[in-house]
């Protein structure tokens, strides 16, 4: 961390990333820092227009006042993990919405859906249309594209598949078999850069599937139960299978909600 001044001794705890998003790793022990929280602040209003209310730049800034006020860092300090790989927020853009997704050093500790209008003729209204699990599942090619594919995401992708196609039946070269196929070979490969992606499963998803049907909240918690299940430490990747379908239920329900 740069050290801008002597920090003053302190018995007070540091608010750490752990404490308050879902980040592992060297990250999560990580005091939040001044110029972290600045640089997720700039980066919300460059995508966003502006800060969220209660989103992760005001709970970064709020932890990193805090830190400051008791003397844990200085005003221009900045973690390491953050000054290496930065803090990201990005957009995916799909028909009728937007699913942004935010990052801090190379983590997904935020991931929201937005409507966004649709373009068609005046004399044309156009209800909007819901977001599928297959686009769902697009989406996470984009949030968590590059994460070598695990057994607990072929969980999540077996369960999405079983949803929206309402068969249990596995189709030779479909999403569930391409994805059991990849966790199985990263099971054996030594090697991280050789490894099979999400990315390599994910993209086009909806062609991939037989079938498709609009997400909602059951469905979310079928997908997360199955990505729980099956991960080592029972939770869901954040960004991942089960928090882009959640995201999707979410939307859905929002709109319907509104017309």
């Amino acid at each position: 961390m740069s050290q801008e001044q002597p920090k003053r001794h302190t018995n007070q705890e540091p608010i750490k990333y752990g404490d308050v998003l879902p980040v592992s790793g060297d990250l999560a022990q990580k005091p939040i820092a001044p110029e972290d929280a600045a640089m997720m602040q700039s980066a919300e209003s460059r995508v966003l227009g502006q800060t969220q209310p209660g989103g992760v730049a005001s709970v970064m800034q709020a932890a990193a006042t805090k830190n400051e006020q008791a003397g844990i860092v200085g005003h221009k300090d900045v973690t390491d993990v953050t000054g290496d790989r930065g803090v990201t927020v990005t957009e995916t853009q799909l028909p009728g919405r937007r699913i942004v997704t935010e990052s801090v050093g190379g983590q997904v500790v935020g991931q929201f859906v937005e409507p966004t209008p649709l373009q068609c003729a005046p004399t044309s209204p156009v209800r909007e249309s819901a977001l599928t699990i297959g686009e769902a599942l697009e989406a996470t090619s984009y949030t968590v594209g590059q994460k070598p594919v695990e057994q607990s995401d072929a969980a999540a992708i077996q369960a999405a598949e079983v949803r929206a196609t309402g068969s249990n039946v596995i189709t030779p070269g479909g999403l569930d078999s391409m994805a059991q196929s990849a966790a199985a070979f990263n099971a054996d490969c030594p090697r991280e850069d050789e490894k099979i992606k999400l990315s390599d499963v994910l993209t086009g998803a909806t062609a991939k599937l037989p079938a498709d049907k609009a997400a909602t909240r059951q469905d979310a918690a079928g997908v997360a139960s199955a990505e729980m299940r099956n991960s080592p430490d029972a939770t869901a990747t954040p960004g991942g299978v089960a928090a882009s379908v959640a995201a999707a239920a979410r939307l859905n329900e929002s709109v319907t909600n509104v017309m």
